[in-house]
């Protein structure tokens, strides 16, 4: 079993009471701050090494290492094998800034894009628009819907229905 799997097999246990999975959560939520909050002072400072080295690094068990990189790997320069990794596993923690800030607003981890070490690597505005560019990203614009008894776009003066809406008719260009 990969770590990946112990750490899921831990985390998403059903079987454990609501309370002590809240406590689990909230005490490993307060862990990857720190962890974030310690890689975001040196943004260029690539860390690497085993999973079992870097989990000593940061003060986290193994378990709680190989869940910071489930969460962290979309927004590595480089992904690690995070579904065969094992204690012994090298490792990279080499993020790209963007792309990490945008996956924590897309993941709506407030705790995470909230802190204040980001201020060092983008200005408000500059993080202003990388939260708006990922809210909007999610966003489905719908096209409006022409109603059938509603004037036909094309500018003819008949009726939708009877003119680009009738079965067979060509389809309108909007």
């Amino acid at each position: 079993m990969s770590l990946l799997d112990e750490w899921k097999a831990v985390a998403y246990n059903e079987k454990q009471d609501r309370n002590s999975l809240q406590r689990f959560w909230d005490d490993y939520f307060m862990k990857e701050r720190d962890v974030y909050a310690q890689l975001l002072k040196t943004p260029d400072k690539p860390y690497s090494g085993t999973v079992k080295a870097l989990a000593e690094t940061f003060g986290l068990t193994t378990l709680e290492m190989a869940g910071f990189l489930d969460g962290i790997n979309d927004s590595l320069v480089k992904a690690n094998p995070i579904d065969t990794m094992e204690e012994d596993t090298e490792v990279s923690l080499d993020f790209d800034n963007k792309k990490l800030y945008m996956n924590m607003v897309d993941a709506r981890a407030d705790w995470l894009y909230g802190l204040p070490e980001w201020d060092e690597i983008f200005d408000k505005e500059t993080q202003r628009e990388l939260y708006l560019a990922q809210k909007k990203s999610g966003t489905v614009h719908v096209a409006k819907k022409i109603g059938r008894n509603e004037p036909c776009p094309c500018g003819s003066g008949k009726k939708y229905k009877m003119c680009h809406g009738k079965k067979g008719a060509p389809a309108l260009e909007v």
